[in-house]
């Protein structure tokens, strides 16, 4: 019985052994070109479309700054005090010169209507009672003149508040209290604009870049040596037509940003080229003694090749290998 035991596990391990060998074969893959985008890390540097100076309005000294480097202001925030000394004389001498020709104006009123009186008893003529009236006219009108002087010097001292020009974020503050500035001269610097990425770019990607494509944005703080961890999206608004010392300018819009520092940089993954490439499913890569294999169909039946690998890829949302060498497009890649 022996044999007969023997022959029987023979036939049923040869029998197991054909099924699994059609196990590891029931599938194929056809190997065909895919054209991919290849897509290049470099640092984008993040910028403000506007930063606006808050200036001083009039001369004098800074009596006080209400802001620091990185606060948030609104538009129309006061965000330091220039004093002028002289204002507050000049508003001194305004107001006694306005009290004078009030005084003036007084005595003209008066002897108009002297005049006025005496001309209607017929005591006197009426070229007094005209030099009178004009003599009104004129005390009036530079009681006009003093008030309008005075407004003056009362918006000058009021434009010793310096106001934030936009709403946004202070990058620099260039003066401190008791500082002697002039009119016109920036108090702080306001960063107003939505932020953006400008990319400064090889001039051999000229012809690649394009407006509209999308780009990926890196983790905050990672760096080349660490590898490219994708944290957003953006698209490339603008591609500026003059090289600048061999590199292409290019500006990119994130919709939503983030807290970054102006001038900032961080990494931006940017398409620069199409090739084609042959890939293959992972599980179509057998490994034996350091060496890829990959199984196809022939007329001759299956047939181990070897192959070099390079890096992976996504094809229709599935993962791909590429192959260097050793297939060519139209192989039938026996998959298990």
């Amino acid at each position: 019985m022996k044999p007969l035991h023997s022959a029987l596990a023979y036939i049923l391990l040869v029998g197991a052994a054909g099924l699994f060998a059609i196990a590891t074969h029931a599938a194929e893959f056809i190997v065909k070109s895919t054209t991919i985008t290849e897509m290049k890390a470099v640092y984008g540097q993040v910028e403000s479309r506007t930063i606006l100076p808050a200036r001083a309005r009039i001369s004098g000294t800074v009596a006080s700054v209400h802001v620091s480097e990185g606060a948030q202001v609104g538009k129309g925030d006061v965000v330091a005090m220039v004093v002028d000394d002289k204002l507050a004389l000049q508003l001194r001498a305004a107001d006694a010169k306005i009290a004078a020709l009030n005084s003036q104006l007084d005595s003209a009123r008066t002897d108009l209507q002297r005049a006025q009186d005496l001309l209607a008893k017929g005591a006197a003529a009426q070229s007094r009672v005209d030099a009178s009236k004009t003599q009104f006219d004129v005390v009036t009108n530079q009681l006009a003149a003093a008030i309008a002087e005075r407004a003056v010097i009362e918006q000058s001292t009021r434009e010793g508040d310096i106001l934030a020009p936009a709403d946004g974020r202070v990058l620099t503050v260039p003066v401190a209290a008791g500082s002697v500035i002039m009119a016109g001269e920036p108090i702080a610097r306001v960063a107003s604009g939505q932020y953006y990425l400008r990319l400064s770019l090889p001039e051999r990607h000229a012809v690649e870049i394009t407006e509209g494509a999308r780009v990926d944005i890196g983790e905050r703080g990672t760096g080349t040596n660490a590898g490219f961890v994708k944290a957003g999206e953006g698209r490339i608004a603008k591609v500026y037509p003059e090289i600048e010392k061999g590199r292409v300018i290019a500006d990119v819009e994130v919709a939503d940003i983030g807290t970054y520092f102006v001038n900032e940089r961080t990494l931006v993954s940017i398409p620069v080229a199409k090739r084609t490439m042959l890939g293959v499913p992972p599980e179509a890569l057998r490994i034996v003694h350091g060496i890829d294999y990959v199984t196809i169909e022939t007329a001759d039946g299956p047939l181990d090749v070897t192959v070099v690998r390079g890096g992976t890829f996504q094809d229709a949302g599935q993962p791909r290998i590429e192959i260097l060498s050793g297939l060519a497009d139209g192989d039938k890649v026996a998959l298990p």
